[in-house]
């Protein structure tokens, strides 16, 4: 029998073949696809191969993204479709796959083919993927030698499994937990959620109601229920995932050690690399020059957040004080107090607004958006799913010749068990004028949240922050669908510096606050009735509350990144990683969690998801993303009408979305902008001004 026939993943000429690719096609696949990219490195490598750009991507590239194209699909189901059969399965490959990719990244004999290529023979496109994939093999250990480049190889291997227990670790910590409340507990909670809860029960054959560490679960039990012993259990249970404070068999899951053996190995491989420390190694791809620039930049910004911030923090201790008799709020009453607050002082709650929007509705608005703004079509479209819930899309051009794809995306919206939290994009496959076809790849994405279910046989519901979160990832699925590049690696978000990667999606969130555009994103659920302007008024007026507190959070995540991957030498204890962020916390925060909180344990951000030295790319990005959409807002103003400005938002199509990975970002954005960006406009977007 034909294995290449009978594995869906050696198939993928297409769409990936979700539906019937089984965890025992894992181990077979990786290997033919191992062995192939490694014949094509041996067959690029030889002395005799010239070192012609168009000819080693039509040997190695073309191997190699079929290598990465399923592999990718193997990660994307382990990620939204945890088993235990496929989990064993994809940490069984990993070490190998992870192998390939070290070992080709730290090639000497390719990197030596890469110099001897003629600088002059390249296209504008094809000098920026030649200049990252010099700058990429550095990187890569291709100018060590003997046991420092084995070592290099051990330390990115041991890297990957240790990332990716962290992740399974902070996942299954948050499975694990459940507790089954009555329904007089859960006053003041919300009835959507206390029907979800309900069902949840009913499900496992149980009464009363379910409750979990899922967002759509703990967040609205954290800012709606009266009950403060019920918050400090869950909240005690959530801040204790995947640590040693965690309770009884849950312990098992404690990420301590491996936080301080990755730190330890990223020190190493710093080391090994000539750098001072794994935060000069992080930013040698960035936008920003300097771990010192990051960390002013950042003290900067909570040097002037902090009186907003500590105003916020006293209208919540007198609030608390005055209308709700807590003389002495703990770390679970935050969210509570900021709800009722919230609800006092604009007559507005996130339950009021919830209703209006139906997920149906909000997504046909979000399409009407995008078409407006950017000139093209999105339409249902067919491929299989790994999930029922799952839609997939297609976006077209309309052309003199007829409609022209232009990529396509998979929407995965649902929380399910077996499903990692947050939310993301990634990529199916990338833009590319394949060299062995001569036919133009279109891109596909992968766009996943975890928003709550619909109850009782009606659309799911949106939090307007549900919202905001749909509106980013699209946002990162438009950098990667919209590129007109066609050299692979920087075509989309491919080679797109990480600290500015973050622009298109931000730079979308802005949208969800346009009564012009929002109002036709809206239908209440029972009545069909839209959002009325007076509740878009109170939201509007309660846009920037506590925008103080949040910005110092975020301030004190990314100064507690930079400074962890900055130490020399590294931190690599439980304790010192914890004194490290008490000492953060005692300069950057003006409010302080319980001894026993453990947020580093998943935050899996920098741990296990690409960002470590690199969280500070949020808020960077956000000063990128709010000058950005200030030129819209200028726009607006001259013309007298809304922000879906279609000549502002064709300039930045082409300057920003179309262009990708195939410039340095400063020079896309002063292409748009016409200078360097300024601060001014996050500030006033935050009220901060």
């Amino acid at each position: 029998m034909n294995t290449r026939n009978a594995n869906p993943l050696l198939d993928l000429t297409d769409l990936p073949p979700f539906d019937t690719m089984a965890p025992g096609h894992v181990a077979p696949a990786m290997e033919v696809l191992l062995a192939d990219a490694s014949a094509a490195l041996e067959r690029v490598t030889d002395p005799a191969f010239p070192p012609v750009w168009a000819d080693m991507a039509r040997a190695l590239d073309v191997s190699s993204e079929r290598l990465g194209r399923a592999w990718g699909a193997v990660s994307h189901l382990n990620s939204v479709a945890d088993t235990p059969e496929l989990r064993a399965a994809y940490n069984e490959a990993l070490p190998k796959v992870t192998e390939f990719w070290t070992r080709l990244g730290a090639d000497e004999r390719l990197y030596a083919k890469y110099k001897a290529m003629d600088a002059a023979s390249l296209t504008p496109e094809q000098a920026q993927a030649h200049k990252n994939a010099m700058r990429g093999f550095v990187l890569g250990g291709a100018d060590l030698q003997g046991a420092a480049k084995e070592r290099f190889a051990q330390i990115q291997e041991r890297h990957a499994e240790l990332a990716q227990k962290f992740s399974e670790n902070a996942l299954d910590a948050t499975d694990a937990f459940s507790l089954l409340v009555d329904a007089g507990q859960l006053a003041g909670v919300p009835d959507d959620v206390l029907q979800a809860t309900a069902a949840a029960a009913q499900a496992e054959g149980k009464t009363g109601h379910k409750l979990t560490l899922k967002m759509p679960c703990y967040l609205p039990v954290m800012q709606f229920a009266h009950s403060s012993a019920l918050r400090q259990t869950l909240y005690k249970a959530y801040v204790t995932r995947a640590s040693d404070q965690a309770e009884g068999e849950a312990v098992k899951f404690d990420n301590t050690a491996i936080m301080g053996e990755l730190l330890a190995l990223r020190h190493e491989e710093a080391q090994l690399l000539g750098h001072r420390h794994f935060a000069d190694v992080s930013l040698v791809p960035k936008m920003a020059e300097s771990p010192e620039q990051v960390i002013t930049f950042l003290r900067d910004l909570g040097h002037k957040a902090r009186p907003y911030a500590e105003q916020d923090l006293a209208d919540l201790r007198s609030f608390a004080a005055q209308q709700l008799g807590l003389q002495d709020p703990q770390a679970w009453d935050w969210p509570y107090i900021g709800e009722k607050l919230k609800e006092a002082r604009y007559a507005f709650s996130e339950q009021e607004v919830k209703p209006y929007f139906t997920a149906p509705k909000v997504l046909a608005g979000l399409f009407q958006i995008v078409e407006t703004l950017f000139e093209v079509a999105i339409r249902r479209d067919s491929a299989p799913v790994w999930h029922p819930s799952v839609e997939f899309y297609r976006i077209e051009r309309s052309t003199p010749a007829g409609a022209q794809l232009v990529g396509q995306f998979y929407l995965d919206p649902a929380a399910r068990s077996g499903k990692r939290g947050g939310a993301w994009m990634d990529d199916v496959r990338a833009r590319w004028l394949r060299p062995d076809t001569g036919a133009l790849q279109t891109p596909v994405a992968h766009l996943v949240c975890n928003f709550a279910d619909g109850v009782n046989g009606k659309p799911p519901l949106l939090t307007h922050d549900d919202v905001i979160t749909l509106f980013h990832e699209f946002g990162h699925g438009l950098h990667h669908m919209l590129t007109q590049v066609n050299e692979r690696d920087v075509s989309g978000i491919s080679g797109v510096e990480w600290d500015a990667v973050e622009l298109p999606s931000q730079f979308m969130e802005n949208f969800c606050w346009e009564w012009d555009v929002l109002k036709h994103m809206t239908a209440h659920v029972d009545t069909g009735a839209p959002l009325p302007r007076a509740l878009f008024d109170k939201m509007l007026a309660a846009k920037n509350f506590q925008s103080g507190l949040q910005t110092l959070r975020q301030v004190e995540f990314a100064l507690f990144d930079m400074l962890l991957h900055s130490q020399t030498p590294p931190v690599t204890s439980g304790e010192a990683i914890l004194a490290l962020q008490r000492q953060v916390r005692d300069e950057v925060a003006v409010l302080q969690p319980p001894a026993y909180s453990r947020t580093p344990h998943t935050f899996s951000h920098i741990f296990a998801g690409g960002y470590s030295a690199g969280y500070y790319s949020y808020k960077w990005a956000e000063v990128l993303s709010a000058d950005a959409y200030a030129a819209f807002e200028e726009a607006a103003k001259t013309a007298g009408h809304n922000t879906l400005d279609v000549a502002t938002g064709r300039r930045y199509r082409e300057a920003i979305l179309e262009a990708g990975g195939s410039r340095p970002a400063m020079e896309s954005f002063k292409a748009f902008r016409g200078r360097e960006p300024r601060i001014d406009a996050l500030l006033r977007h935050q009220g901060m001004a």
